[in-house]
């Protein structure tokens, strides 16, 4: 007897599949293998950035712990010493050793252990004493400044005001560079001389100011022959007239008013020019420079006559060198 054939209706995906094209299949294949190729990478990949976030984690933790240890642990190696102990120290090593340096790292220590001891302030004014024999002029005018600052009624802080005025004088340039030192040097200088003007350093401060102001003179100098080398006699009039007007006291007052002369004659300004020339007559008078203005003058046709409206005229007045 023959078996009863069973119809079996296909499963709709299964009609799908079995109809569709073998190129169609093909994709479809690779699709779901790509799939399980990309979600059998990422679950390593997300394992590998868990386990190094977690190593980062604990890497920050670590140098936490190491940089509080460092901060709250104390430093056994510190043993305080006495003031008086390293106050001679600093003394010997500044006078005895010729270590300056050494000396005021010492005196520090004095100001640094005992902040509130009586040999605390001579400390610091004796730190910025060793640096400015040490030459380290930066760190004397910190150390002076400070004292000055923290005891400005102490005997000492005329000296320590000094110590600042020095430290710049010392580094003054030659007169080719810029004079901003030079200017820092009038400045403490000056504050010596209003601050303390009887002490013994106000003597000193007064000698080093003049110095200080023949230096800038002697750059208003040199820029105003440059320009007289151009025949830029204006630029050249305004330096010599910084000269005549504000450092009147300095050496090059001569030349500065014989250029005046010079300069005024080429520019056709006679009256100024016989102003300069007579008023460095007046003052001057054996003065080789007078001489060449005067005889350039003449040649003009002119004699040296002051007019007492000039500029010239009254800034010589001011020092009582002008005539009346």
């Amino acid at each position: 007897m023959t078996p009863a054939l069973i119809s079996v209706t296909p499963d709709p995906l299964e009609r799908r599949l079995n109809f569709m094209p073998t190129k169609r299949m093909t994709l479809a294949h690779q699709r779901l293998s790509n799939r399980w190729s990309l979600e059998g990478f990422a679950r390593p990949l997300r394992v590998a950035v868990g386990l190094a976030v977690a190593a980062t984690v604990l890497s920050a933790c670590s140098a936490a712990t190491e940089l509080f240890d460092k901060v709250t642990q104390k430093d056994e190696t510190f043993v305080e010493e006495p003031a008086e102990k390293l106050y001679n120290e600093g003394l010997f090593l500044t006078n005895e050793k010729k270590d300056p340096k050494g000396g005021a790292k010492r005196f520090e220590e004095v100001d640094r252990q005992h902040p509130y001891s009586d040999l605390a302030r001579k400390s610091l004014l004796m730190s910025a004493y060793a640096y400015y024999q040490a030459s380290d002029y930066d760190s004397c005018i910190g150390a002076a400044t400070r004292y000055v600052t923290l005891h400005p009624g102490s005997p000492d802080a005329a000296y320590a005001q000094y110590l600042i005025a020095a430290s710049h004088y010392d580094q003054i340039p030659d007169v080719s560079r810029d004079q901003g030192r030079t200017e820092k040097a009038i400045a403490a200088l000056e504050e010596v001389v209003r601050k303390y003007p009887t002490s013994e350093y106000a003597v000193s401060a007064k000698a080093k100011l003049e110095a200080a102001r023949d230096q800038l003179a002697g750059r208003e100098m040199t820029v105003g022959r440059y320009n007289m080398s151009k025949r830029n006699y204006i630029g050249a009039i305004n330096r010599f007239k910084t000269v005549v007007t504000q450092y009147q006291t300095t050496r090059h007052v001569e030349e500065a008013l014989a250029r005046l002369t010079e300069a005024y004659m080429a520019i056709g300004i006679v009256s100024e020019a016989q102003t300069a020339a007579a008023v460095l007559g007046h003052n001057f008078p054996d003065s080789p420079w007078y001489k060449d203005a005067y005889n350039l003058v003449k040649s003009g046709g002119s004699e040296p006559t002051e007019d007492p409206g000039s500029y010239i005229s009254r800034a010589f007045k001011k020092l009582g060198l002008a005539r009346n």
